[in-house]
């Protein structure tokens, strides 16, 4: 599929992650507190809420963009996604007749600040990268026990805490916990030395399910896709996570890209898993290409200083889909609502410049990265800003998610009372 041409002109230039083949659903203000639904388009923002109180977005579906998340309008279903998406293409193009009205109701995307694009439900984290999870465990296990005997055979994941995923550009504090180095006796409580992030796609459910569902049904069911970062204190993991797994280690914060990029738009780019090992049970099995073929990268920027690309990936590295994540999900009866999300796992390529956390790429600490600024990095310092990139390359134009930023600040002071 070629370029579709906007008379936006900022949307037809090629490098621009949002072309009229894109549309992104994103929640903004301009800086008065009012929160407004807007489609991103170029480097502007088309106001739906204005739109939709103006008279000029007429939907036979419904109304949907008052209230500020796009929730409401994913609970209407299909129907309204196909609608909705159908309008905005004949209005965008080239040529069209509605150009001089509504361009009225276009916001820059500088003056906007964003937030959550939807209200999370739910939020589980899955381990479906067989190079990621490989990695871990050649270093913690050694490579004839790198992966768990189940590995090949389920997707694993944990449910995390939908209350701290945060957007985009949302500045995150360093935790404290629990600490026990490998020559200590017993533990203490201190701050995180191990700061890591980890490089993810998150899926995005549209659509309810009560009992099981095949991996197309879960397909059909999912609404769009972000980049997400799941930071990761590996410290303090390594202490709690036997036997149960993850907890205070990933409870700090998930940041997620402020654009929800719609299945619709990703059409285009699917891209079949890798073949399999194992085979599959059956409730597992693909109907048909289930990944997308997704470029991603990773910046690390010092404090005040240039950012260094510390990673290059593609989301086609993943061995489980998002479908297979989420039907898997339902087969022990457990429902899924309208904006759970489900978080892909660490993204790593076969190489080590595609590896998608600091624990991989500077092995465990022993092969500390080094940047354009001439540092060096095992884990994440304190004013360290990390960015996560990606988008689906077309044919002269790009499907992309904008920027999912975040700076690490210093962690809270102890109290007293909490101390020794």
């Amino acid at each position: 599929m070629p370029l579709m041409q906007s008379w936006v002109a900022s949307a037809n230039a090629p490098e621009t992650d949002f072309p009229l083949n894109n549309l992104p659903y994103g929640v903004y203000d301009l800086g008065d507190e009012l929160l407004f639904c807007g489609v991103a388009i170029g480097d502007r923002i088309l106001n739906l809420t204005r739109l939709e109180e103006e008279g000029l977005l007429d939907l036979e579906t419904g109304q949907f963009f008052g209230w500020g998340t796009w929730s409401v309008f994913m609970e209407a279903g299909q129907d309204a996604w196909d609608e909705l998406r159908a309008w905005l293409m004949v209005m965008l193009r080239e040529g069209s007749e509605a150009e001089t009205a509504l361009s009225k109701f276009l916001d820059a995307q500088a003056d906007a600040t964003m937030h959550l694009p939807f209200d999370i439900m739910e939020y589980t984290d899955f381990y479906a990268s067989k190079h990621h999870a490989s990695n871990v465990g050649t270093m913690f296990r050694g490579p004839e026990n790198a992966l768990p005997p189940n590995w090949l055979s389920i997707p694993i994941g944990y449910n995390g805490r939908a209350s701290s995923v945060v957007v985009s550009g949302t500045d995150v504090v360093r935790p404290n916990g629990q600490l026990k180095g490998p020559n200590d006796d017993l533990p203490r409580f201190g701050p995180c030395a191990r700061w890591d992030f980890e490089l993810e796609m998150g899926a995005i459910v549209g659509k309810p399910s009560d009992g099981m569902i095949s991996v197309g049904e879960a397909d059909d069911n999912i609404f769009g896709y972000v980049l997400l970062n799941d930071w990761s204190a590996r410290d303090i993991q390594a202490w709690e996570y036997q036997p149960l797994g993850p907890f205070q280690a990933k409870a700090t914060a998930t940041s997620i890209s402020p654009w929800i990029v719609t299945k619709a738009a990703l059409e285009p780019f699917r891209t079949s898993t890798p073949e399999r090992e194992r085979p599959l049970l059956p409730y597992l099995k693909e109907p048909g290409p289930m990944l997308y073929d997704i470029d991603l990268e990773v910046t690390l920027a010092p404090e005040s200083k240039a950012e260094t690309v510390i990673t290059r990936t593609n989301y086609r590295e993943m061995y489980y889909s998002a479908a297979q994540q989420l039907a898997h999900h339902t087969t022990s009866g457990c429902p899924m609502n309208v904006g759970d999300l489900l978080g892909s796992g660490t993204i790593s390529g076969p190489d080590k410049g595609a590896r998608g956390a600091l624990l991989e790429l500077a092995w465990g600490g022993k092969e500390p990265v080094t940047l354009d600024t001439g540092e060096t990095r095992s884990f994440i310092e304190d004013g360290d800003t990390v960015t996560l990139r990606g988008h689906a390359q077309g044919d002269g134009y790009r499907v992309g998610f904008g920027a999912c930023t975040g700076k690490t600040l210093a962690a809270p002071t102890i109290p007293d009372w909490a101390k020794e």
